[in-house]
């Protein structure tokens, strides 16, 4: 017993070592604060183009209002305004199933609302999102077989494109419609050329290094986001670089509203990573301790103890209502992951310890991916909508992604046979 004790005596006084001294806080505090720090002096210059914190959060409000994104695609694309209405329509009318109607359904006689783990409720993931006509056939399918849609949507489509055919504007007021959050994927993410001994998607694998945003970049992400949030309401977008990571953490820290998820790209894969992340979100936190950081994309390499190790820190630091853990339960078929990948069985065992998960889905079940003629393929993303259409892709691209939304179907069942919520889009259901 006596050797215990110094044992642990001893544990401790080495422990006592990783505290971070006032001191070492006080030269990273007068760093930020310096009027001379030329990395802090670019980052406040793109800023102050917007105008102050207050203009620029007053700027995207008004640019996210359903009826400003309305009479903007009047002009742009006037028949995915009547798309929106015939959503509303279906919407106001009770078209989609209620939630716990649909719990009913799938449980049928052992539906029991006190029997629901309401504290770990999983939020339905789909990605990506590339073109708005998808979302309504996808509406479509969920009032015809009394499905749900997803509480929350991931897109990763060229910026500038989809502002040339209206798809920012239509899907912005979709998901405003529907009551989903989503993501916007910036242009300024590593295929764009920003690294000059790279090339495009074939050489995609050049960019898991981190070598996407090197150099200037960080600093037109920066510009990019501001942009997109003041003139068209973005306010969430993907994250794939520590740099970039940093520079949301400031923007919110001063007062702008800007809100990012970290993508599977960035590889946190072990909760040391995932503690060096969150320990950062927490120094930039504001007062009420909101940060930035509202989705975190693990590594599809993690494991369940993983994600239960990675919860700890989140809850330490008062994150775990904050900052969503976003975990792949399906990949695309082809160029991410070696096949068969579904983790949905480990998903059912973690949503039951670990609060605030999201269930994101990628691709189909593999099992109905491979028998597709045009299996689904990450590499999809990254092709231009005119290559799309020469290729004769669009309707195969619409097949897989009705089937990711199959496959949210079946885990959002599984989910529930364990008594285990899901949130799905808050609007229709």
């Amino acid at each position: 017993m006596i050797f215990f004790f110094r044992m642990v005596k001893k544990t401790m006084s080495l422990q006592n070592k990783l505290r971070i001294t006032e001191e070492n806080l006080k030269s990273i505090n007068d760093f930020l604060l310096d009027p001379s720090n030329p990395l802090i002096q670019k980052f406040m210059a793109v800023v102050e183009k917007y105008g102050s914190p207050e203009e620029i959060n007053e700027k995207a409000a008004n640019a996210r209002k359903l009826d400003n994104l309305m009479e903007k695609l009047k002009v742009k694309k006037p028949e995915y305004v009547k798309d929106l209405e015939w959503l509303i329509e279906q919407r106001d009318a009770g078209k989609f199933i209620k939630l716990e109607n649909y719990y009913k359904k799938v449980l049928g006689e052992n539906y029991d609302p006190a029997a629901m783990k309401n504290d770990f409720a999983v939020t339905l993931e789909l990605s990506a999102l590339q073109y708005f006509p998808f979302l309504i056939e996808q509406a479509k399918q969920a009032i015809n077989k009394q499905e749900l849609m997803p509480g929350r949507i991931i897109r990763v489509r060229k910026m500038k494109e989809q502002v040339e055919d209206g798809d920012i504007l239509a899907v912005a007021a979709a998901m405003n419609i529907i009551g989903a959050s989503y993501v916007e994927t910036l242009d300024t993410k590593g295929t764009d050329g920003s690294n000059v001994h790279l090339g495009g998607p074939e050489t995609i694998t050049g960019y898991f290094g981190g070598v996407g945003q090197p150099n200037h970049y960080p600093i037109k992400w920066l510009d990019e986001f501001l942009y997109y949030y003041t003139t068209y309401g973005v306010r969430q977008v993907l994250n794939v670089n520590p740099g970039t990571v940093l520079l949301g953490y400031f923007l919110h820290k001063i007062g702008v509203d800007i809100e990012f998820k970290i993508s599977v790209y960035m590889g946190n894969d072990n909760p040391y990573s995932v503690l060096w992340t969150l320990m950062t979100a927490k120094l930039f936190s504001r007062d009420d301790n909101t940060t930035s950081l509202i989705g975190f994309n693990f590594s599809n390499s993690v494991n369940n103890e993983t994600i239960e190790l990675s919860a700890i820190p989140r809850k330490a630091f008062g994150f775990e209502d904050v900052v969503r853990f976003e975990h792949h339960i399906t990949e695309t078929y082809k160029s991410i992951v070696r096949q068969p990948y579904n983790r949905r069985d480990e998903l059912i065992e973690v949503a039951a310890k670990v609060k605030n998960i999201s269930a994101k889905h990628e691709g189909a079940d593999p099992e109905l991916d491979e028998i597709r003629e045009h299996p689904s393929d990450i590499l999809d993303y990254f092709m231009d909508k005119e290559d799309v259409i020469k290729q004769n892709l669009m309707d195969k691209l619409l097949r897989n992604y009705l089937d990711k939304h199959d496959a949210i179907t079946k885990t959002a069942n599984a989910l529930i046979k364990n008594h285990i919520p899901v949130i799905p889009a808050r609007n229709l259901h």
